[in-house]
């Protein structure tokens, strides 16, 4: 994995988040941000997957292809994530504002949902404004296809009652399946 992983996405696509680095011991922290990760996902996928800060540093040795990466705030798993491989390849590509595609299905948990939140249109938007359909998800499933045109139908709408595509017409458009209520 790349060390040049300094950002979340997330939430995929989520404002750049940056993991407290600084501590007085090192370890309560490594061990805070390990807790904080496995908040992430299912039980199934984050008890053997690597855990990972945001500067790229393996927290603790995985074995069955997940990534899972503790919140900004270390707050009960809000803007934690798991990815598989092709959503750390999108994430990447998302950091770096790279072209990206994929030949294969992807996922990403936010089992935490979002913190601050993210543009449902701009990717690269860092705060709410009147046009960019800011949203903060609640729990979530984040799904990326290798055809983009397999989302046409879906809404893009965030207040649909349901999945809806976002980043739309983007390299990183992807389908947000909300998986519980909306936090405030």
């Amino acid at each position: 994995m790349s060390t040049s992983l300094k950002r979340l996405l997330f939430s995929l696509f989520l404002a750049a988040l940056l993991v407290p680095s600084s501590s007085a011991d090192p370890m309560a922290s490594h061990k805070a941000m390990i807790k904080d990760a496995l908040k992430a996902g299912p039980t199934e996928i984050t008890d053997n997957a690597t855990i990972m800060d945001m500067a790229g540093t393996v927290l603790r040795e995985g074995d069955n292809g997940w990534i899972c990466y503790p919140g900004k705030e270390l707050d009960h798993g809000k803007d934690a994530m798991c990815v598989d491989s092709v959503w750390n390849t999108l994430a990447q590509a998302w950091i770096g504002k790279k072209p990206f595609s994929t030949d294969r299905i992807g996922i990403s948990y936010m089992y935490g949902g979002d913190g601050v939140g993210v543009s449902n249109i701009d990717p690269f938007a860092t705060e709410p404004t009147k046009d960019n359909q800011w949203v903060a998800e609640g729990p979530h499933l984040m799904i990326v296809v290798p055809n983009p045109a397999t989302l046409e139908g879906l809404s893009t709408d965030p207040e649909s009652g349901g999945p809806y595509v976002m980043w739309k017409g983007t390299p990183y458009a992807h389908i947000m399946i909300p998986l519980g209520n909306r936090k405030p």
